[in-house]
């Protein structure tokens, strides 16, 4: 089961944010496109440099923490998976901030006036 954790905590990261869509409508998936936009340079730089300090031996992952599946380069599945999600997370969490802060403004000025 040590092989499936790195999986484990990515879904786990990906489960605490994707609620947020819902009940906040915080519209992230809605704009498909835009989230592309932010992801895939991501997942090209960073797993660029991965595949690069993979090649140059500089950097490894433990065997037992993955399942095994790697990509060209090397580059482990997991790692892939962890430049997909963690920016994904991060963008529902900013724009449930915004979301968050824009409602409570609202509602401030409506008391106000």
């Amino acid at each position: 089961m040590r092989h499936l954790i790195y999986l484990a905590v990515l879904a786990g990261c990906l489960a605490g944010a994707l609620w947020l869509e819902p009940v906040l409508r915080v519209g992230v998936l809605r704009q498909w496109r835009r989230l592309l936009l932010t992801v895939v340079p991501i997942v090209l730089v960073f797993g660029g440099w991965d595949v690069a300090a993979i090649a140059a031996r500089h950097w490894s992952y433990d065997p037992g923490q993955i399942t095994g599946v790697r990509l060209p380069g090397r580059l482990p599945l997991e790692e892939l998976l962890f430049f997909v999600v963690v920016p994904i997370c991060s963008v529902l969490g900013y724009e449930a901030v915004r979301v968050s802060l824009r409602r409570r403004r609202s509602r401030r000025d409506q008391e106000a006036a």
